[in-house]
This record gives structure tokens, sequence and C-alpha cells, in this order.
């Protein structure tokens, strides 16, 4: 499945992320997760990761610069990276406030310019599978050719063997943001292995509705794109606390290591 393309004239048209991180999901992506649950990724992260203070994490893509700004106030050197200028541009206004010295990136994820520069890298909040296949593959190799040798790199995602389930019994989920609500229709295609989404956001009288689609791997089959981007020693958890990854677990939470 192709997520982005050209018309027959040429021009370009916008994969669904271009259009879908615009307008009021940037306020739900900015407001969403709460100061609790943002120590907690964090204190994930920084155990998974088990970096010394002043070593170089790189956070992508990092949307508002929630994770980001968190491991810099802890001493790290962070860079984050994210396509949307938008939400760039929120995350630079944060670390001016709380004076962090953090380097914000404008680019596409899978196109990375550091050979060998990051101590450890994260990817988290579900940012993972929304390319094509072999943009998905892309994306792990640029992660593995910016991390040193032996650098682990986080991962939190949904696999088919956790959403599956939640669709089925939870086809539709309301979430409230502040005074935005936004309502999120999911189904599954079979054919593609993507979750198909259609979200409802709703404000003072105002609708908007956009589309999200994400590629769900299997356990096994993210394991050999990993394998692929020469990852290895991979563990799997399900959930912050570190508890094992199994049948049942509601989430992914993965440590791999570069080889």
């Amino acid at each position: 499945m192709d997520v982005t393309s050209d018309d027959s004239n040429g021009r370009h048209v916008p994969a669904w992320w271009e259009e879908f991180f615009s307008r009021s999901t940037l306020d739900f992506v900015r407001y969403s997760r709460d100061e609790e649950s943002t120590q907690a990724e964090a204190d994930f992260v920084q155990q998974a990761l088990g970096l010394p203070l002043g070593a170089k994490i790189l956070d992508l893509p990092c949307g508002a610069g929630r994770i980001a700004l968190e491991m810099a106030s802890r001493g790290y050197s962070v860079t984050g990276l994210d396509f949307s200028s938008p939400l760039l541009e929120s995350a630079r206004f944060e670390s001016d406030v709380r004076r962090l010295a953090v380097r914000w990136e404008h680019r596409d994820m899978r196109d990375l310019p550091w050979s060998e520069g990051f101590d450890g890298a994260v990817c988290l909040w579900s940012s993972f599978g929304y390319f094509d296949e072999q943009g998905n593959s892309d994306f792990l190799v640029a992660v593995a050719k910016a991390l040193r040798h032996g650098a682990r790199f986080v991962l939190d995602t949904p696999l088919l063997e956790t959403r599956l389930p939640e669709i089925e019994s939870e086809p539709r989920v309301w979430w409230k943001v502040g005074d935005l609500y936004a309502l999120e229709e999911r189904r599954f295609n079979h054919v593609t292995s993507r979750t198909e989404s259609q979200w409802t956001f709703l404000r003072n009288g105002q609708v908007e509705t956009k589309r999200l689609s994400q590629r769900l791997y299997t356990f096994n089959e993210l394991s050999r794109l990993l394998e692929h981007a020469s990852f290895g020693n991979l563990r799997a958890f399900g959930t912050l606390e570190l508890d094992p990854f199994s049948l049942g677990s509601a989430w992914l939470y993965l440590v791999a290591t570069k080889d």
C-alpha cells in the first residue's frame, strides 16, 4: 500500500500523516498525556537505555517534545526530530521557557543524516508503522545507522496480537482533552494488515474529520524487520514496569540493541 503518491499531473498528494497532524490533532498531541504518564515513560526509557548522564539520545518522531524535554531535564543530550513544523515550534518554545538545550530537527524520520552519532534512540507513542512496507523498513535501517554499535533502541507500538482484540471489543473510542473531544472509529484491513481509523474532532461546535492508517505487524514480523536493520538482543515488555511481554499483554515495549 502506497501511503504517499503523485497525481497524474505530477503534483504531490499528501500522505495521510501530513493531513492528520494539523489543526485539532496538534492540541491532541500536545495535551493528551499528563505529567504522570510522561514521568513513567521517561523512567522506562532511562532504565531501558541504561546510559550515563550526558549521553546522546535521539527521539523520533518527537512531536511537541514531551519525552525529549523530560530526558533533557534529567541531564541527557537530546535531539528531537519531527516532520511537523507546528509541533516543533511548540517544542522549541517549551525548551526556551524551561531553558533546556535540546536540538530540534525538522525532517522525515526515514531520512537521517547521522552515522553512529547517538548512544540511544526512542520511538514512542505508537509512532511506528505509518509508512508502506519499504518505508517502515527504511525507518529502522536509518535509526540503526544513526546509532553507535551496542546502542539501544526503545520502541513502543501496538501489534497485530494486541490491537485486534482491542478493535473487536471497542471499535469506537472517545477521548477528551480539555475542551476538545475526539472520536476514533477503527477497523482492520486484513488485505493490507493496516488499522484504518477515522478520527472526528469536536470543539465549540466545530467538527473536523481525519483518517489514520497504521501497519500492524506480528511480533515475529517486527523482530525480522529489526534484525534486517542490524538490531539484535530483543527484549520485550508488556508494561512500563518491565513485566515480560506475553499472551494477553495490551502493548509492546521493545528494547533492541544495534549489532
